[in-house]
Order: C-alpha cells, then structure tokens, then sequence
C-alpha cells in the first residue's frame, strides 16, 4: 500500500508540473500579446468547468464600451422571467430614438417602426444596435436598473452608467448633455458640426481615465460564468441570451478569428474609434475539453483596428490550444509508472479506499 500510495503520489506530481508549466507558458503568451498592441490591455481567462483562471491587468478598470449592453440583456430577461415584460410586446420606433453609432435600425428608417421587444433585444446584441439599447433601458428602468441587477447578482467591478447615446457622446467629448438629450443621430451629427474634434480632445482624453463605464477583467469573467452557469437567469432564459451571443454579427476579427472554423463562440463586442476594442465570450472546446470565458480590453492603443483585432485573436488562438491540450493531456496519455501490486483490481480497490485520485482516464501499470 505504502508503494502504491507513493506511486501516485509521483504521478500527480508528474501531472501537476506539466500544468504548471503549461500554464506558465499561456501566462507568457498572453502578456506577450498585451504588450505587443500597446496602450494598456486588460485580459481574463477562465476554464469554467476546472475554474482555471489567468489574467493581465487583474483589478484595472477599463472602458466595456458596447460590452455594456449583456448586463442590460441580463435585466431585460430577468423582468421577463419574473413577468414584467413581455418579449413579444410590439413598440413603435419613433425618430427621436434614433441613435447614432452601429446598427441596422437606423438605416432606411421610416416613423413608425414596429417592432418586438425579442426584436430589440437581438438587434441590440447582433448588431450592437444602439437605438435598441436605449429603447430596451427606457423599457426596464434605466441604467440605475442595470446597476442593481449587477449588485443583486454579486457583480462588483462592472459599472453601468449611461445611456448608449450619451455614452458615445461623452466618448466624442460631449459629456455634459442633459439627462433629456438622445441625443439623436442628426443631433449628433450637428454637436459634430459645430464643436471640432480639436477642440474636443481633452474631454475625450478625461473619458478614457473616467471609472464611469468601466469594468474590471475579472469582473467580466465572473458575469460571463455566472451567465453559462445559469447564476443570473433560469435555464430558458439563459439558452435564449447565449443563443443570441452566438449570433454576434460585429467583431469577426476578433476572438472568432483566433478559433478553428465552426467553434461555437457567445461573444460581445465594444468599440470605440482606435481607442476601446473590446470582445468577451464563452468559447466551447472540442470533445470533453468544456468552455472557456475570455475576456480582453483594450485602450488607447494607438495601432490600426485591424492590428487590435488581431491581437485579441491571438488570445483567443492561445487560450484554446492551451485548453485543448490540457484536456488531452489529463485524459491520456498520462505519465507511466510501475507499482507492484498482486493484481490491477486490488490496485482499484486500494486506489479508491486510499482516497487518492488519478487524473481522468489515467491507469496504473500492475507487475509481479
């Protein structure tokens, strides 16, 4: 017993250093990565089913951007389950909620729009639809709702505290509008008009270090686990809101990029000109290898998109080999050692009765 208990022993050792060296050799990549885009880069990492996590930047708030718009799904749902709003409850679309930024419903728009709560909801997240957005926070409370549904779930770290309009604005340098002001798509293009970019850059500048908006990486991560755990909405629900993530239409250079063709990816995108690139998703690994959350942040880095886009990627291409390959290697082959027993049953029943644990699909190797 005391051999067999020793051989063990050596074996975990054995599997442990090959996870402490891989792991090592991710934290590397990843901080490579940061540091080859510039700016400051904010990364989180998480293996759901282990709880493995890896960060860059742990606790430094960045700009969510767009990525703001999962906690508004997550309200908007969480009122649906409780029966206080209605998926297919039909609105009018008005001129006056148009806003400006990405999406579809702002194009070839004719007063009034009709269209489904559901409909909004989608568009907000696959298109990252800004005039969706605000109608959808107008519909559930505002962004104090969103805030308290952040605190009820345990949620620290993520700050929502604008409107999508007057997030873009304060992102222009328009960060004193009234409470009342869309502002609109045409209102915008007039705020543009007569206030030059020049004379705007110091209040862009104090945007980028504001903690309004922001989240913290890990914080990201928590959400994002909490959201496939099914810790923020029933089953049904939750299904629906990773179903529709799955659908994201915007970042396709980003952590998609970075994956094998056909690797299911439930993402967000946020951006802002070249300053904020952002993207936070669940990856599902091939075969037994589960679902990884990835988050990455990126500010002021001063690189073309495309070259941002790129590095975020590379994230993603990281942190699924490195997955992937622990799986394989934690299901077989697994490091072989000998131990002398009279039969591999009696190696079982001692195995189990010694409450030691071999790596899954792992095997000792009975002589004599």
């Amino acid at each position: 017993m005391l051999i067999f208990k020793l051989a063990v022993s050596l074996i975990l050792l054995d599997v442990a250093t090959v996870a402490t060296a891989q792991t090592s050799s991710l934290q590397a990549e990843l901080e490579r990565v940061s540091a080859s885009v510039g700016g400051s880069v904010g990364i989180g990492v998480r293996h759901v089913e282990s709880g493995r996590e890896l960060y860059v930047n742990r606790g430094v708030r960045y700009p969510m951007a767009s990525v703001f718009k999962v906690p508004v799904a997550i309200r908007l749902l969480a009122m649906v389950e409780e029966g206080r709003a209605d998926l297919d409850k039909m609105v009018g679309l008005r001129a006056s909620d148009l806003r400006p930024g990405s999406g579809r419903l702002v194009k070839d728009f004719v007063e009034p729009r009709r269209i489904t709560i559901r409909e909004l909801l989608e568009r907000m997240l696959i298109d990252s639809d800004a005039t969706a957005t605000d109608y959808l926070l107008g519909e559930i409370g505002g962004v104090p709702a969103v805030q308290a549904q952040l605190k009820k779930l345990g949620l620290d770290g993520i700050s929502v505290d604008r409107t999508a309009g007057h997030l873009q604005a304060a992102a222009l340098g328009f960060d004193d509008l009234p409470a009342d002001v869309g502002p609109t798509s045409s209102e915008m293009d007039r705020m543009i008009q007569t206030l030059p970019r020049s004379r705007r850059a110091g209040r862009i500048a104090a945007f980028m270090k504001n903690e309004r908006d922001t989240a913290r990486p890990e914080a990201l991560v928590a959400m994002l686990t909490k959201v496939w755990n099914a810790e923020t909405l029933g089953q049904k629900y939750t299904e629906l809101l990773i179903d529709i993530m799955h659908r994201c239409r915007t970042g396709k250079g980003r952590l998609p990029a970075g994956l094998p063709a056909g690797t299911k990816v439930a993402h967000k995108t946020g951006t802002f000109s070249r300053l904020i690139t952002n993207d936070a998703g669940i990856i599902t690994l091939p075969g037994k290898s589960g679902h990884v959350v990835v988050t990455v942040q990126i500010k002021e880095s001063g690189q073309p998109l495309e070259a941002q886009e790129r590095a975020i990627a590379e994230v993603a291409r990281a942190v699924y080999n490195h997955f992937t390959a622990r799986a394989q290697t934690n299901s077989g082959p697994c490091p072989t050692r000998s131990v002398s027993t009279r039969t591999a049953t009696a190696s079982a029943r001692a195995h189990t009765s010694s409450g030691l644990r071999l790596p899954t699909g792992c095997t000792m190797t009975a002589w004599g």
